[in-house]
């Protein structure tokens, strides 16, 4: 039997074999390129990433610098708080992870994938991109037992603000929120998820405040577990500071205040330090640091009586007889006022067809200067209005600090408005009048102002004419801007019918009466609306809110050395005597007499009734 097979035939085609060789030659040589580029090539490279994958860097968060009041007092802290990160290169499915996210923390999926598109290209790799600022314990405590099972996920312990009276110093602090996208692109320090001061002294302090991160390196496992952890550049804590703010003030002022609109602010009269500055109403700082949310921030926004403006610097308003002294300085310095002649008051004054009234029905008879200014004569300074035109009454007043920012150290203070025949022509197409005059020279008319303008003032009466610059960061240097231009005698005339403004049976101002302190004033009732017949037969309360007069007093309290000068304003307060006199009062008891006189509880409820009426009824403040 043949072989089955042909061996001759079995041979494989020698050039089929040849092409083998050559393929398997191939194969090897292309993988010992890849092999060289790889390890030889780029080695150094590669190994660099591998070794970046396993030993990450993250930034430490530096506390913010504490604030204290002059007297050391805790008023801005910061506390442990928790922030949910998502570290894209160790999340296998980003969708899903934030449908997961949506669930655990009630956020809406949409808004957390627009955040995630948004800012994913502005974190770097393997660095968390925030999505929950800040976790509720409970938040946290769900994740934290859940967040193994989902790669990606990573939980961040950051500093937050924490405001120790948080409606109380609103307008002075402010508060902290997350930075936006213009704040990041001008600020390279700054990242996604860093909080930033928005307003107070948080906002213009904030390059103190603020203080430097530091840096961390750690080791990962494959599952992006942290193993060991050192740190590479410690975080240095912002700047501490000690405003000069009197906490106990602060609370007296602004309980006077609750449930009223307006603001008080009390200046050193030699330093130009503030003791208080409140505004009411107010918000709660604490809000922003925690996230405000929609519905908070729409309440805040669309209230009628603007919590969130300071209507000490940022408020504007007539002034009404607050601002005599002014026009009776002018009068001085331009030497058209003898303070010994006497003008005749009958209770009006006629101009072409209109009739001016005093707010005495019957006049004041025969008065002088200090007469004037201590039972507020409207005739007589009517009378010098006249006389000294908006030309030089403007003028002076502008050299005094009015129509000016005085240069506090908050942001958007509003300089008010001292009207020329200029401004008149300009603003309304139409000439200055006679009676623009008159309404001028008893603060009424287009003047405008704010309560830091008239403390200021006042306190240049006190200290010897010095116009101070207002400052809140205690220790800080006194700055003279101006000085008010009247020699020694006739600044003393002035300070002089103030004092006797209190201490006089017929002043207006005797309710500020203290014993063993020296203390000057001038009350202020400042018209809101020219009020028809029907409503001048009413009595005060029974005037719709809206209509009622501005309560203005301020003043000057001196002893043992030390002097202050005193603004309140209360808005739609009717009076300055009764509106505003009895937190003038509390103010001098406390700061020369040690007492805290709190404002009476039934008094609170009818200022609060008063204000749920503005509110159903008139909308609220027109004040500008």
């Amino acid at each position: 039997m043949s072989n089955f097979y042909d061996n001759a035939n079995q041979q494989p085609p020698r050039a089929g074999l040849l092409l083998l060789q050559a393929l398997i030659l191939g194969v090897f040589c292309l993988f010992a390129v890849r092999l060289w580029y790889l390890q030889i090539h780029r080695g150094e490279e590669y190994a660099l990433k591998a070794k970046e994958n396993q030993l990450r860097q993250e930034s430490i968060f530096s506390p913010r610098g504490l604030i204290r009041d002059r007297n050391g007092d805790l008023l801005a802290v910061n506390e442990p708080a928790y922030a949910l990160g998502l570290v894209r290169e160790d999340c296998p499915d980003i969708d899903k992870t934030l449908h997961q996210v949506a669930m655990w923390t009630g956020e809406d999926f949409d808004k957390l994938k627009t955040l995630y598109t948004r800012n994913r290209k502005r974190v770097k790799q393997f660095e968390p991109l925030i999505l929950i600022p800040d976790l509720s314990f409970a938040q946290l405590a769900l994740i934290d037992a859940n967040k193994l099972r989902w790669p990606g996920l990573e939980i961040q312990v950051r500093p937050r603000r924490q405001y120790r009276y948080g409606m109380l110093l609103a307008h002075v602090l402010g508060y902290v929120a997350e930075a936006s996208e213009e704040e990041m692109r001008k600020q390279p320090e700054l990242a996604l998820g860093d909080y930033v001061g928005k307003q107070g002294i948080e906002f213009m302090l904030e390059s103190r405040m603020r203080g430097a991160k530091g840096l961390s390196q750690f080791e990962v496992d494959v599952n992006g577990r942290r193993l060991q952890e050192r740190i590479l550049k410690h975080p240095r804590a912002g700047h501490e500071i000690s405003l000069s703010i009197d906490l106990g003030l602060q609370k007296l002022a602004m309980d006077w205040l609750s449930e009223e609109a307006g603001g008080v602010a009390v200046m050193d009269a030699d330093t130009g330090q503030l003791w208080a500055l409140a505004s009411a109403p107010s918000y709660n700082s604490n809000d922003f640091s925690s996230g405000l949310s929609a519905e908070q921030w729409a309440a805040l926004r669309d209230d009628p009586l603007h919590p969130m403006q300071n209507r000490v610097i940022q408020s504007v308003y007539p002034p009404g007889s607050v601002f005599k002294p002014v026009i009776a300085a002018a009068g001085l310095h331009y030497d058209m006022l003898d303070p010994n002649e006497t003008v005749h008051c009958s209770g009006q004054i006629r101009l072409g067809r209109r009739v001016f009234r005093c707010w005495k029905k019957g006049g004041h008879g025969a008065v002088n200067l200090e007469k004037a200014l201590v039972e507020s004569c409207d005739v007589y300074f009517y009378k010098l209005g006249k006389k000294l035109t908006v030309d030089r009454m403007s003028e002076f007043a502008r050299a005094v600090g009015f129509g000016k920012l005085t240069g506090i150290r908050l942001p958007h203070e509003k300089a008010g408005n001292m009207p020329t025949r200029k401004w008149k022509r300009k603003r309304f197409g139409e000439g200055w009048q006679g009676g623009d005059n008159l309404n001028m020279a008893i603060g009424q008319g287009y003047t405008l102002v704010t309560p830091l303008q008239v403390a200021r003032f006042f306190a240049g009466v006190q200290n010897g004419g010095e116009l101070l610059k207002p400052l809140l960061v205690k220790g800080e240097k006194t700055v003279v801007q101006g000085e008010i231009p009247l020699n020694e005698e006739q600044l003393g005339l002035i300070k002089h019918a103030l004092i006797q403004t209190v201490d006089n049976s017929h002043g207006t101002c005797r309710r500020l009466r203290t014993k063993g302190v020296i203390v000057g004033g001038k009350t202020g009732t400042a018209q809101v609306v020219r009020l028809t017949d029907e409503l001048k037969k009413l009595k005060d309360d029974q005037i719709p809110y809206k209509f009622r007069d501005h309560g203005w007093m301020a003043a000057i309290a001196e002893k043992d050395g030390r002097r202050f000068a005193i603004a309140v304003l209360v808005e739609h307060g009717l009076h300055g005597g009764s509106g505003a006199g009895p937190v003038v009062k509390a103010v001098i008891d406390y700061l020369f007499l040690g007492k805290v006189r709190l404002k009476p509880e039934a008094k609170k409820a009818k200022a609060r009734a008063v204000r749920l009426l503005s509110l159903n009824a008139t909308g609220g403040s027109n004040a500008n």
